[in-house]
């Protein structure tokens, strides 16, 4: 019977490469040119050096990606960051998620057809992890932020997972604050995901009225993100009056950097986790205050720019598969992560699509 389960695994997985490789394909390679500023970082007390936390890591080289015909290195004259011919994406950069940031700037790269185009905000609350993305992507562009874990210390409270209590998972509330001011817009992703199409497609979004664009999912169950105290309360439950109660993942959003600026949508965030600290009104850690604020106000994205989920529930990490129709990025999102699985040597059908853009490894 053991041979049964795992001819099925394998057939699973192989029937979802069939599915999902009209967006798998590869454009002709670019190669992008980096641009890093960063003189060091802050050290906690007890905190340990780079080299310790680092000694477990070694990641090859990616490929070269070099520029398609019809790309030009930049157009506006400008260059650095405040390039307005840049795609933005912002990812963050930590020891338990890194392996995963790196495939997914792997992705990124390996599908965009103007790769160069790209320049990545890296995240960080570590000592510097600035020398493993040198090393594994020579030629990048990109910079890295140093976020303090004390803005947000005194604003988390417990949540189902330990995963969601970590400061750096705030740090997208802060992107308008850290991000230089020329930066009008940025693509905010997760650790744990995988884009498989051209992410210019994603940027080139329109937003209209809108701060931020995803994808939205009107007909689930929106009373169980928030507690039983938060729907008794009108003070609280009224924030959603006259407004559709739609849930939207915040591992995948476009945001205009302007108009979050402008509205002060940070402070708004943080005042639902004061209220949280004292009344308890949410269980699931950096989500729930982004859904008080803009859910029912989100410019949808096509749903194939979130294929989430597929790391399980959010306690057992169980296999998922992929939602119904296109897809152009692949969302590990829950307690099951790819490379654990894989590491584990149980991984779920799914996983192996993610290990193509594993660079994690000893160098050749």
């Amino acid at each position: 019977m053991l041979w049964i389960r795992r001819f099925s695994r394998y057939f699973t997985a192989a029937m979802v490469m069939i599915l999902v490789s009209p967006s798998l394909q590869s454009f002709p390679p670019a190669e992008a040119i980096r641009s890093s500023q960063l003189d060091g970082f802050l050290r906690f007390p007890g905190q340990k050096s780079t080299a310790d936390s680092m000694d477990r890591f070694s990641f090859r080289k990616a490929s070269a990606f070099r520029n398609a015909d019809e790309c030009s290195s930049t157009k506006s004259g400008k260059t650095g960051v405040c390039d307005p011919s840049l795609v933005h994406v912002a990812i963050t950069l930590d020891v338990e998620y890194l392996r995963g940031s790196i495939a997914a700037v792997h992705s990124i790269l390996q599908h965009s057809l103007c790769p160069e185009s790209i320049f990545f905000h890296f995240l960080v609350s570590e000592t510097n992890l600035e020398t493993i993305v040198r090393s594994t992507f020579p030629q990048l562009k990109f910079k890295v932020y140093y976020f303090d874990p004390m803005i947000v210390r005194d604003l988390i409270s417990t949540s189902v997972r330990q995963a969601l209590e970590q400061p750096l998972n705030y740090a997208r509330n802060y992107l308008a604050d850290l991000l230089e001011p020329c930066v009008r817009r940025v693509i905010y992703l997760d650790s744990d995901l995988v884009v498989v199409d051209d992410i210019a497609k994603l940027w080139s979004t329109s937003l209209g009225s809108s701060t931020i664009g995803a994808p939205e999912y009107c007909h689930a169950n929106f009373t169980k993100y928030f507690t039983d105290n938060f729907w008794s309360n009108k003070r609280f439950s009224d924030t959603f009056n006259g407004r559709e109660e739609c849930y939207f993942n915040t591992g995948v959003m476009i945001i205009d950097l302007v108009k979050w600026r402008r509205a002060g949508y940070t402070k708004r965030i943080e005042k639902w986790m004061e209220i949280h600290k004292n009344e308890r009104i949410y269980e699931l850690g950096s989500l729930p205050p982004f859904l008080l604020v803009f859910a029912g106000h989100v410019e949808p994205i096509e749903h194939r720019w979130n294929q989430h989920g597929l790391g399980g529930d959010s306690v057992r990490g169980s296999c998922r598969n992929l939602h119904p129709g296109p897809v152009s990025l692949l969302h590990w999102s829950g307690s099951g992560k790819p490379w654990v699985r894989l590491d584990s040597k149980e991984p779920c059908p799914l996983d192996g699509l993610w290990a193509r853009y594993d660079l994690y490894g000893h160098r050749h």
